[in-house]
């Protein structure tokens, strides 16, 4: 007799997606990996190819298929969560979409935030905008997430929750380059560009997010809810951790008041409230505990 929910993960080839597939597998879930085909999901779970944009695609994979638990790992403009909100709707329980940090980024307050300084339902949402241009895209990201949850938020009916993500480290598997970005900056003595004002941020670890995403699967809150270990760092912080794992570097920032800066440094404060998901009974780990675990991960193959 089959045991376990069916939990459809959409995305999940990389990172913590990845890591998460793996996590609801051990669980004992039958899950779907739904992607555009590009790589195959870990041994044990279905692989459904479709474009998530295109509504008959994703509509024609899916077939009859019903779902315990949707999780959404590549929502990232209003459109996909219209098309998905309308494709799911009566045939999932649990719809649960990875947003951001960056939705909070016009919310400078040097306390964390927390997750009613962004209320989903009350964000306009613009379906008309060039949301299909990778520039546009880029450059809008916290907007599109933004407007993503909006559109999930708009149907009282649709079991939502809108994991807010902090910035993520950790693993030798991570393909952003932030760390290697100081990493390199501090063996050569290169100054690292920073705001003229070092404005601390919080983040998650890489098995930690996962660990989030399976227990979200599993419980029953709904709304936004955010993620993100205990304490903040400044990128003083980041980069005295690199330079602990560097004999000889060099750690030297330049300050600079207008212009391009270096990844995970802000002129603004980017701190996450996380007492809701610790009152809901989810137990974060402090940050300054795993960080050095975490450059030694990202940067072990360079050392």
């Amino acid at each position: 007799m089959e045991t376990g929910r069916q939990v459809l993960v959409i995305g999940g080839s990389r990172y913590f997606g990845k890591r998460l597939v793996n996590r609801l597998l051990a669980a004992g879930d039958r899950v779907t990996v739904l992607n555009r085909g590009s790589a195959v999901p870990p041994t044990g779970a279905l692989h459904l190819v479709a474009d998530r944009d295109d509504e008959n695609s994703l509509r024609e994979a899916l077939g009859s298929r019903t779902f315990d638990v949707v999780v959404d790992q590549v929502c990232y403009t209003p459109r996909q969560a219209a098309v998905a909100r309308r494709v799911f709707a009566g045939r999932v329980g649990r719809y649960v979409m990875t947003s951001t940090v960056e939705v909070y980024e016009y919310e400078d307050s040097p306390a964390p935030v927390g997750e009613t300084a962004v209320d989903p339902r009350s964000v306009a949402v613009g379906l008309e905008l060039p949301w299909e241009d990778p520039e546009f895209l880029a450059a809008h990201y916290g907007e599109g997430k933004r407007q993503a949850e909006a559109v999930l938020a708009a149907d009282p009916a649709f079991p939502y929750v809108a994991v807010r993500v902090a910035h993520v480290l950790g693993g030798d598997d991570d393909f952003t380059g932030r760390l290697a970005h100081y990493a390199d900056r501090i063996r050569s003595g290169t100054p690292i560009a920073v705001p003229a004002v070092d404005r601390p941020a919080t983040y998650i670890h890489v098995e930690e997010i996962a660990d989030f995403l399976a227990w979200t699967a599993g419980a029953d809150f709904t709304g936004p809810v955010n993620a993100a270990s205990h304490g903040r760092l400044t990128t003083a912080e980041l980069c005295e951790a690199v330079a602990a794992q560097l004999p000889g570097g060099r750690t030297v920032f330049r300050p600079v008041e207008v212009g391009a800066v270096s990844p995970l440094s802000f002129a603004r404060s980017y701190g996450m409230d996380n007492s809701r998901a610790t009152r809901l009974g989810f137990t974060f780990d402090d940050v300054r505990q795993w960080l050095p675990k975490a450059v030694a991960e990202t940067l072990g193959k360079d050392n």
